[in-house]
């Protein structure tokens, strides 16, 4: 009897699938503008992406993991004319809604890339390549039981930081208290990473606020920041 071989597992995943369709003006941004701006990591050929190719220069490539609806992410990339920027999100509505904020100013050193951010960083980015990675409010699992399967977990922040230049930074955000303690807790046992502050760094005025931020405040959450940084090899 043949039997069904079981597909392969993982134990973190960067994101949680959910629906909703794209609306009309998203569409047609997938339609115009995902042949030059984006690609599919399922899709993506064996090795690590050449991102000097693909910007058609060479910069500094800083990563966002979880773009979201692209608020945050249009307006970084639009204040770093200077660097690569890279977005990966799992949501096909928000890289849409991505792509027309960014049309809208303007920008044109922004690149996208929809599916996971595990596997992307494993199979596609090259070790010393990235300048920074970002993950700005990733979904926090509030119940106990599911904290498990949060993003920021120990084999995570190390794979994060073994594709770290010497140099680079590892910048979290969240609102949720206990979900801020267990990063903090985590990137602190990571022995390539050094904290760049003495806990808790100051919020950075660079950085936007969304609206769920500003949800998060009115509901009496304090937002935390923390930044790492990947030690210099010793010689």
């Amino acid at each position: 009897m043949e039997t069904q071989q079981q597909p392969r597992r993982r134990s973190v995943v960067s994101y949680v699938k959910r629906g909703g369709r794209m609306t009309v003006g998203q569409e047609r941004a997938w339609q115009r503008l995902w042949p030059r701006l984006g690609r599919s990591v399922s899709e993506l050929p064996s090795g690590p992406i050449d991102f000097d190719a693909w910007f058609g220069r060479s910069a500094p490539v800083v990563l966002e993991i979880g773009s979201g609806m692209g608020e945050t992410t249009s307006q970084l990339a639009a204040a770093a004319a200077e660097v690569n920027y890279v977005a990966v999100e799992v949501y096909e509505a928000g890289l849409g809604q991505l792509m027309l904020r960014a049309e809208q100013l303007d920008v044109h050193n922004l690149r996208l890339l929809h599916g996971d951010a595990v596997v992307l960083l494993g199979e596609h980015v090259a070790p010393d390549s990235l300048a920074a990675v970002r993950i700005f409010f990733p979904d926090p699992w509030p119940k106990k039981r599911h904290h498990k399967r949060r993003l920021i977990q120990p084999g995570f922040v190390s794979l994060v930081a073994s594709r770290l230049v010497p140099g680079g930074t590892l910048h979290l955000a969240t609102d949720w208290a206990d979900y801020a303690e267990q990063m903090l807790q985590v990137c602190s046992a990571e022995p390539s990473l050094r904290n760049r502050f003495d806990g808790w760094a100051p919020r950075p005025a660079w950085r936007p606020m969304t609206k769920f931020e500003r949800r998060a405040e009115q509901e009496g959450r304090v937002s935390r920041d923390l930044v790492f940084e990947k030690a210099e090899p010793r010689h």
